[in-house]
């Protein structure tokens, strides 16, 4: 009896690392086309909602993707035809290339790539992520300058900034071919 447990705990332990290995590493995982509804909720405003894309292919490039976003259904859509690019693929650090001059570093944490920039002095952290074939998206913005110290810088109570996020969007995106 106990080689039995033995040998179906072995298996299923067996099969676990298996299916570790077997995992499709970023960013093949995420490649594909996808399309859903992305929500953007602004403090004291109504929330709207759009349709987006994101288009993540392999191009001709070594090891890059596109990473093409667009927001709207129709002929008036905005389009974002970007790149994705290794930097340190051990490291799981990637470029966004806008190919405008603008470069945007993004870092695989597990199943999730993550980045954060400022511009227009808006500070936008990003993360995407795969759970059951679904692509959820998520960026929050806040404004750096309007930031609230507390505390009272001492080794024992820290200064602690805090900052209000001024709006959130999330999107939840399926498949599509």
């Amino acid at each position: 009896m106990r080689c039995i447990k033995f040998l179906l705990i072995f298996i299923v332990i067996a099969n676990a690392v298996f299916a570790q290995q077997k995992a499709t590493p970023f960013p093949a995982n995420f490649a594909g086309n996808w399309k859903g509804k992305l929500q953007w909720m602004r403090s004291g405003k109504s929330t709207q909602e759009f349709i987006m894309q994101l288009r993540i292919q392999p191009t001709d490039s070594l090891q890059q993707y596109t990473w093409q976003i667009i927001y709207g259904d129709s002929a008036n859509a905005d389009n974002r035809p970007y790149i994705l690019k290794p930097v340190d693929t051990t490291a799981g650090h990637w470029l966004i290339d806008e190919k405008n001059g603008i470069v945007l570093d993004s870092y695989v944490h597990g199943n999730s790539l993550h980045g954060a920039f400022t511009v227009n002095g808006n500070t936008i952290v990003d993360n995407y992520w795969i759970e059951n074939d679904t692509l959820y998206v998520e960026f929050f913005s806040m404004q750096l300058s309007k930031k609230k110290t507390t505390g009272l810088g001492t080794k024992e109570s820290p200064a602690v900034d805090s900052y209000a996020i001024n709006s959130y969007q999330k999107a939840v995106l399926t498949r599509i071919k």
